[in-house]
């Protein structure tokens, strides 16, 4: 078991990633400072890590296979859906020129702000609201990883997406979480690929206002 972000790293490289520049990230971001403090002693196991709201971090290895998955270019602009304490956050950040990310908590929104401070993050934007909504504003986006399981793939999502974007997200299909990556073509985000099963929170739909 990793004892180290350098052991960590060593474990995100040994999956051959398509992408070195992720285990070159891993290297760079300390994830003790992404876990609430009573857990740091489990900060380099590759494994979930509770944090508050009942939400959880996921682990290191799956972060590493979704975000080698949505290929983000290096001065692209990337949307995050489900920032929870800001680990995922940090490593897009050094992927590419900016990411916008989504907390319906606002208690896990100000603490992730607070973690990517202390990282030395500059490059990440984090707000409050609706993950199924996505974020219009700094829309098109090259690619879009979420990080709670939806019930389908929102239509906000999809339209958001630049063309040739990927997409990489959880979807709910019987008692399995099933990561997919889809691709924006000619106007329609098409299903690529399934990543791999997993557990996910559910992506929460905002009921209107």
């Amino acid at each position: 078991m990793p004892r180290s972000q350098e052991g960590l790293a060593r474990l995100i490289d040994r999956d051959r990633l398509d992408d070195d520049r992720i285990t070159a990230a891993f290297r760079s971001i300390d994830r003790k400072v992404f876990v609430p403090s009573e857990f740091r002693a489990r900060a380099y196991e590759d494994r979930p890590v509770g944090i508050p709201a009942q939400q959880t971090t996921s682990q290191p290895s799956l972060i590493a296979r979704m975000i080698d998955a949505a290929r983000v270019p290096p001065g692209g602009r990337a949307l995050e859906v489900g920032t929870g304490y800001g680990f995922q956050t940090a490593l897009l950040a050094r992927l590419c020129r900016e990411v916008y990310s989504i907390e319906r908590h606002p208690e896990l929104a100000a603490q992730a702000e607070s973690n990517l401070r202390a990282a030395g993050i500059t490059n990440a934007t984090v707000t409050v609201g609706d993950g199924w909504a996505g974020w219009p504003e700094h829309a098109p986006y090259d690619a879009i990883v979420v990080s709670a399981a939806a019930s389908e793939v929102p239509d906000a999502l999809r339209d958001q997406l630049a063309e040739g974007g990927r997409l990489v997200i959880p979807v709910t299909e019987g008692a399995s979480d099933n990561v997919y990556l889809f691709v924006k073509t000619d106007g329609a985000t098409r299903l690529v690929r399934l990543l791999t099963p997993a557990r996910f929170v559910p992506l929460v739909k905002e009921p209107p206002s």
